[in-house]
Parts: structure tokens; sequence; C-alpha cells
């Protein structure tokens, strides 16, 4: 892993020492990316002498979020990678998933970011974010959303000490919890339920 994250780092042209935020999924409003956008903008007024950058991955019209970077003086610190197929090597290059959904009935990224050990900053509102309030994978920002928490949370976990320990409990989650067959499960309980109602007396 810490041979892939270099190797990945050094193909996106990341500095050394810079934090690098993920931001994955396609529909860009519906994930939240002008929330993360806007935290970019924060970091960047708090802490000038931070060098970081937020990494998009996903299919979806761009023009407004990069609008929106742009007018918030942060575009050179925001990257649109499009759809990729490297999901995996993005993964260990990151240093925080930044996931802050407005709504989200599963959010599969927030387990693959956790068994690949990258720390997950996220909203209540996604289904799969009790995984990373029981793993101690991360942060999970509670109902209703607030920007300003949103803008703290990020500025304080990418300096945070218990980086380490985020990612540790992560992957130490995944291989502890079947969180490969959730799909089966789901689709066996409405299996399950639509038998149900089919036997009862009409």
């Amino acid at each position: 892993a810490p041979e892939r994250r270099r190797a990945a780092r050094e193909k996106l042209g990341m500095e050394p020492g810079e934090y690098v935020m993920l931001f994955i999924g396609s529909g860009f409003i519906t994930k939240g990316l002008d929330r993360a956008i806007r935290s970019v903008a924060r970091l960047r007024a708090e802490q000038p002498g931070v060098s970081s950058r937020l990494l998009v991955v996903g299919q979806d019209r761009k023009r407004s979020f990069h609008y929106l970077a742009k007018r918030l003086g942060v575009l050179d610190a925001v990257t649109f990678l499009g759809g990729r197929d490297d999901i995996p090597d993005l993964l260990l290059a990151a240093d925080l998933l930044v996931h802050p959904a407005l709504q989200e009935n599963t959010g599969t990224v927030l387990l693959e970011a956790m068994v690949a050990g990258l720390p997950v900053l996220t909203t209540a509102t996604c289904g799969y974010a009790f995984h990373v309030k029981d793993a101690a994978a991360g942060r999970v920002l509670p109902v209703p959303f607030r920007q300003d928490e949103l803008n703290a949370a990020l500025e304080e976990m990418l300096c945070s000490n218990e980086r380490m320990a985020w990612s540790a409990n992560g992957i130490a989650y995944g291989r502890s919890q079947d969180l490969y067959s959730l799909h089966q499960h789901a689709a066996d309980y409405i299996d399950e339920y639509v038998q149900a109602k089919q036997t009862l007396p009409r």
C-alpha cells in the first residue's frame, strides 16, 4: 500500500506533504460537491500555508462547480478527474475521503474508503454512515447540516493525530464485519417481503 500510494501521488503530481482530499461519486449535487469545495476554500483562508488539493472523481456536469471553485479562489486546489478505473489507488493516495452528501441511500464509497484505510468525513444522511461511527474510522456530521461544522471537521481531521487510528480502525472493521454481501442481504429482504405480501389474505 505505501508503494502504491507513492506511485499514485507522483502520477497525479502531488507535492510532498500535500494534503489530498478525495470526493467520489457521480451526481455532484446530491453528493454535496459544493459543500466540499466551500470547505476547501475555508481551509485555504484559515491555513494559507497548508498545501491541499481536492480530487473530484465522477461523471457529471462540472461547469457550475468549476465556476464555484473559481469564484472562491480555489480552482487551482480542485482537480476534476472525471470517471476513473483506478479508484483503489486513489483511495490509497488520499488523506481523507470527503462525502458531505445531501442524501444517500447507502454510500458504498464509505465502505471502500474504510477498508482501504482512508479516514472518512461524511454526513448522517448516508445510509452507511453508521459504519464509520461504529468503526471509529472518521467523523459523521449530524443533521441538519451546517457548513461551518464541515469546515471545522475538515481542517481538524487533516491535521489530527488520530488519522493513523482512523485508518487502522477502518481496516480492522473491514476484516471483522461482513461488508461484501450487503446488497445480497437487501435483495433477500425485499424478496421475503414480496413473498409475505403475496401470501396475505385479500
